[in-house]
């Protein structure tokens, strides 16, 4: 499972109404780059799910993982940070062991 923190759902929520999409959702995965060998990708996405998607419902937002990202985000919580020097999503990955300064890519 993949749990949203209320900071992170109300800024889902900012961005899907920023992008006229209501009835979209949180698409969450992992691309092989980065500084730790995988980055993690989030997208604003329509909510059909794909075959093989995992789908989680928070607060009425529906969060969309394909199978291979599940695999390296289970039990991950997402929180998100904002900040005048920069703020953004935060990723709390159990499975990673070890992940760059930045935050954004994480190796198993």
């Amino acid at each position: 499972m993949i749990t949203l923190t209320p900071s992170a759902l109300e800024e889902v929520k900012r961005l899907m109404e920023k992008e006229q999409k209501p009835n979209a959702g949180l698409r969450i995965g992992v691309k092989g780059g980065g500084c730790s060998g995988f980055s993690y990708v989030l997208a604003i996405d329509e909510a059909t799910p794909k075959q093989y998607d995992s789908i989680f419902e928070q607060e009425g937002i529906k969060v969309l993982v394909d199978a291979k990202s599940h695999l390296y985000l289970d039990g991950t919580t997402i929180d998100y940070k904002g900040s005048l020097m920069g703020g953004g999503f935060e990723f709390n990955n159990p499975l990673a062991k070890k992940s760059c300064g930045c935050g954004s890519s994480f190796s198993t």
